[in-house]
């Protein structure tokens, strides 16, 4: 009887646990369309109540008319896919079809109230959007040259970019960060500079695109709340992470800058795999020992007057990078020093690292999922065999 009764709520149990589980995927279901749902309703809601200064709204109907139906792909990341496009007046465009996002659609949102109010010859122009049921997308101009990424880090393929285009590619992109922080009615901390944020047009005018992390503050904070570190692998500032080091501030976006300045000036991914080379691992810290030495920082077939161009650029790298935010200029003072002369500007101390571990999303943006530590910045490096530097790109590419 003993036996009996066991078997009998063994069964019991696998009966109840078969009838339950329907239940439990309908309230499962049930839960996760509440959560679309309101997520839905809170990017609309933005939508209406911002639609005086908002771009064309388009439906996704619209945008497959404007894609040839998706046909032509440029490229595809974390945030979803861009494809090339064509308005009725014949105006090419680029397409972002993003992914379903989390936190109330706040990336969509981001970026559409960010850029959409911004008009300036090194910001990429936000022609139009989509927000149709599930189906987001954002319209922008087409950028001839594809993103900034495709050359600097080609390794001699395709046509070169010589130091004086890189320089003024650099220039470019620290007056579009300056007139973000200071231009506007509100100061736009972009969160997310790097190369491939930088798009190049036909004439290689660079053009700060991507602002899916980007936050408005009023022109008079000094420092932003900041609930969890948003950026990417290898350009994040520390103090995202290392509270002690200070407040988030526009500072974070000209450390940003300094580690893409750094991979310009160079030409070698901040990540790099390296072999220790004279007791260094590190670019930053190699070229820092080279200019307090009264050194040059060695580049390939290059001029005199570019080898200046070189130096100055590393030097204002090295001041954006340092470890203290109150220590990094602002982005008005970046555009001083770069239109001054290498020899009128000071060496910086040698920047610090602090190397810890992190998680980043599909495209390389970094997540908060809870860890305690983090890593912050792993920078360019020089290896034994790559003791010369050049500059290089690939032939011409889409973004």
């Amino acid at each position: 009887m003993a036996i009996i009764s066991v078997y009998g709520i063994v069964l019991f149990m696998v009966v109840k646990c078969i009838l339950g589980a329907p239940c439990v995927m309908i309230l499962l279901i049930r839960k996760w369309r509440r959560r679309h749902l309101a997520m839905d309703q809170n990017v609309e809601e933005f939508l209406q109540s911002n639609n005086n200064f908002l771009p064309i709204r388009y439906s996704y109907s619209d945008i497959k008319k404007i894609t040839g139906h998706l046909k032509d792909k440029l490229g595809e990341g974390g945030y979803g896919s861009v494809f090339k496009g064509r308005l009725r007046s014949g105006r090419e465009v680029a397409v972002k079809i993003l992914k379903k996002g989390k936190a109330n659609g706040q990336d969509f949102i981001s970026e559409v109230a960010t850029i959409g109010r911004i008009y300036h010859v090194n910001v990429v122009g936000l022609i139009g959007f989509c927000f149709d049921g599930s189906k987001q997308a954002l319209v922008y101009d087409f950028m001839h040259n594809g993103s900034l990424d495709k050359h600097i880090f080609s390794r001699g393929q395709g046509i070169s970019l010589d130091c004086k285009e890189v320089y003024k590619i650099a220039f470019g992109v620290a007056r579009g960060i300056e007139y973000l922080h200071r231009g506007c009615d509100m100061q736009i901390l972009h969160f997310d500079i790097k190369p491939h944020n930088i798009l190049l047009d036909e004439n290689f005018n660079p053009k700060i695109s991507d602002f899916g992390l980007a936050k408005l503050y009023p022109t008079n904070y000094n420092t932003v709340s900041m609930t969890a570190a948003r950026g990417t692998f290898g350009y994040m500032a520390p103090e995202l992470v290392y509270r002690n080091l200070g407040g988030v501030s526009y500072k974070a976006d000209v450390y940003s800058f300094g580690k893409l300045l750094m991979e310009m000036a160079s030409g070698r991914k901040n990540w790099d795999e390296v072999v220790e080379c004279s007791g260094h691992t590190y670019f930053p810290l190699w070229a820092h020992d080279q200019l307090s030495a009264g050194l040059d920082i060695p580049v390939e077939q290059v001029s005199e007057e570019d080898r200046k161009l070189v130096k100055k650029m590393i030097i204002v790298a090295l001041w954006c990078i340092q470890l203290n935010p109150s220590e990094r200029p602002s982005m008005h003072k970046v555009l001083e020093m770069l239109e001054r002369e290498a020899y009128d500007l000071q060496i910086p101390p040698k920047p610090l690292f602090y190397p810890t571990e992190m998680s980043t999303r599909d495209d390389g943006t970094w997540t908060d999922e809870g860890n305690d530590t983090m890593f912050i910045s792993s920078t360019s490096a020089i290896t034994c065999e790559d003791s010369h530097l050049q500059y290089a790109s690939t032939s011409t590419a889409q973004v």
